[in-house]
């Protein structure tokens, strides 16, 4: 069995890899924090996530971009650390 880190550095390399997303892209266009954000939205137990309130004030892409998985959890909460990973990363980079 995968540990928590495990699985949240698969799915953060999945982000790189797949999606595209690269370091220098997330020190430039995440200036708002905006990866944080999605990771907390991805964080909150599905049964208090509402479209019209957290989703809809909340996420800080255009909407096509939120991929819920609310029947796997713990899918969800990779994402979520993933996209702190990725926030950590970038912070640590703005010195740079």
């Amino acid at each position: 069995m995968k540990t928590g880190i495990e699985i949240i550095a698969e799915e953060r390399q999945r982000q790189m890899d797949v999606e595209g997303w690269t370091l220098e892209h997330d020190k430039l266009a995440n200036n708002a924090e905006q990866l944080a954000q999605a990771a907390a939205l991805y964080a909150i137990p599905e049964v208090y996530r509402v479209y019209e309130y957290d989703v809809r004030n909340l996420w800080p892409w255009d909407r096509h971009w939120y991929k819920p998985s609310p029947d796997n959890r713990l899918r969800e909460l990779a994402k979520a650390g993933a996209l702190i990973a990725a926030e950590i990363d970038r912070l640590q980079r703005l010195n740079e």
